[in-house]
């Protein structure tokens, strides 16, 4: 059956019929008078070049040829108001060069020697915010296009484009959600205005998105007012409670954790009783974060019959709980375990995992590392390690919700140390851990997350390090990052194939220090010529020069 001849029609309508039909089943449209040199001398023996070759040209007639539209009165004065003024100094030159590449990147960089430049754009974006840079004006657009693409770069790319970057979306629908993001104002940026204002932002106080807005909206409103006036947001969403969603009232209550105090105790007790058992779940575990709450004490009163001291304080006794009452269950212990555990020890869990920690020292005398060391069992005869396993990790799971240091650490125990003569890094095993360590260490201080990590990787390679170091800030500290790369060597002298590391290798990207390239490069070039670990060393290595050179660029 011959190819169906197209009929006369807008040229690019025919093209994208012909497009999407194929041009074995459609020919090209015939050309036609008043067709441009460039159209006419279009080479037709390929179809489908010739296609491609149209449309471009189609495309430029289209944006040339276009007719402006009449502007109403409102539209014209929108566009003559120039946008505030933006007093933060400009990107130096060579880091504006910077955010142009970063920006148009749309994958790695040179083959082999760059990492995927679009993961380093997070790191630029918040050292160029926190140097109170701001973009060059021509920079902005693309910087709002990357933005949109990407949800996490939005707090930090509105924040950088500034009064301009607002200005820029109350007239372009596609950059709207610079309006609904939340953001610390930039030194010397003017404030937003209101609804009416030049940039189009809302006012301060102005809770039009909470009533109006989508849901995602009304979250992150909600989220920026608990910061600044946690009372303001308590109101707020008291204010609407009995009329929104179960699963919208989930993650509103997720958004008091800013701010959260005993002020928010009357309205999660009322949450208790909320029909949405998700709903009561999440009030009983904010409210089991403020010790002084009463489901607090409640929770304390329960744990004090579980647990308790022997008389010659040699053992802690466990007296796990026979039921689950209504009062328990009313205060976010289930009935059932989600994963099938025992009954019993589901509930003594649950139980000391919502029971203040302050508890236990205060109410035997000893410290948290004193309690981890006693034999835990259900009589003085003997220990039993199921419960000893029970209430440690209860104990962690408390840590980590009640951001308890001094447990935290304890529960963690000692950076691990070397053993005399051993080798760390290969024959070491990761000791069995409390609950899950990355959490814990999450409560630490930043610098002391840093020293146990690379204790840890030191003695135990970087096998099960790879949550740890997402747990450390970054960048990592020099000591830490030294240890990264030991052990990477290690790992290439032992024969192990990179991909076995990709986890941590793709952090090491984003988060190792410049100061190792050196050390890095010249692993590149002590592995095997073509293998596997000095192209990988050979791409580390670049990256860490490039980000050196982009944070020197921005003067951190």
């Amino acid at each position: 059956m011959p190819p169906t001849a197209p009929t006369p029609t807008d040229p690019w309508e025919s093209l994208h019929t012909t497009a999407l039909l194929g041009t074995d089943r459609r020919p090209l449209p015939p050309p036609a008078a008043g067709d441009s040199a460039a159209h006419l001398a279009v080479d037709r023996t390929d179809p489908a070049t010739a296609l491609l070759e149209l449309a471009a040209l189609e495309t430029v007639r289209r944006r040339a040829g276009a007719r402006p539209a009449p502007a109403g009165e409102a539209v014209t004065a929108q566009l003559a108001a120039p946008a505030p003024e933006d007093h933060r100094p400009e990107l130096p030159a060579p880091a504006a060069r910077r955010l142009t590449l970063l920006l148009g990147s749309r994958g790695a960089g040179s083959p082999g020697t760059l990492a995927n430049l679009t993961e380093l754009l997070p790191q630029w974006l918040a050292t160029a915010r926190a140097r109170g840079f701001r973009p060059p004006a021509a920079a902005v657009p693309a910087l709002l296009d990357a933005a949109r693409g990407r949800t996490e770069l939005r707090p930090d790319a509105v924040a950088l484009a500034g009064p301009l970057g607002r200005w820029l979306a109350a007239r372009n629908a596609d950059w709207r959600f610079v309006l609904r993001t939340t953001t610390d104002a930039p030194a010397g940026t003017a404030a937003p205005g209101g609804p009416d204002g030049p940039d189009g932002a809302a006012a301060p106080g102005d809770h039009h998105l909470w009533h109006e807005g989508l849901f995602a909206e009304r979250v992150t409103h909600l989220t920026a007012l608990r910061r600044s006036d946690p009372a303001a947001g308590l109101a707020l969403l008291v204010s609407t409670w009995p009329t929104e969603r179960a699963e919208d009232r989930l993650l509103f209550l997720d958004a008091l954790q800013d701010g959260l105090s005993l002020a928010d105790e009357p309205f999660l007790e009322a949450a208790l009783g909320d029909r949405s058992k998700n709903v009561r779940a999440t009030a009983a575990e904010l409210l089991s974060t403020l010790p002084g709450s009463t489901l607090a004490h409640r929770m304390a009163e329960r744990a004090r019959a579980a647990v308790r001291l022997s008389e010659r304080g040699t053992h802690l006794l466990v007296t796990p709980p026979t039921e689950c009452d209504t009062a328990m269950q009313r205060d976010g212990i289930p009935l059932k375990s989600p994963t099938g555990r025992g009954e019993r020890a589901w509930w003594f869990g649950e139980v000391i995992a919502a029971t203040p920690l302050s508890l236990w020292p205060e109410s035997t005398g000893l410290t948290p590392g004193r309690l981890l060391g006693l034999r835990v069992g259900d009589s003085l005869d003997e220990s039993d390690s199921s419960w000893a396993d029970d209430l440690r990790e209860a104990w962690a799971r408390a840590a980590v919700r009640q951001q308890d240091a001094d447990w935290a650490r304890a529960l963690l125990g000692p950076a691990p140390a070397p053993a005399p003569g051993s080798r760390g890094g290969r024959a070491a095993r990761a000791p069995r851990s409390t609950g899950a360590p990355a959490k814990l260490l999450a409560v630490l201080p930043a610098a002391e997350r840093a020293v146990w990590t690379a204790a840890f990787i030191e003695v135990h390679g970087l096998g099960e390090a790879f949550q740890l170091l997402g747990a450390c800030a970054a960048p990592w500290t020099p000591p830490l990052s030294t240890a990264v790369v030991a052990a990477l060597a290690r790992a290439a002298a032992s024969g192990a194939y990179p991909w076995s590391h990709s986890g941590v290798l793709g952090m090491t990207e984003r988060a190792l220090s410049p100061a190792t390239a050196t050390a890095v490069e010249e692993l590149a070039a002590e592995a095997a010529p073509a293998g596997a670990w000095a192209e990988t060393f050979s791409r580390l290595a670049g990256t860490l020069r490039f980000r050196e050179a982009m944070l020197a660029e921005l003067g951190a």
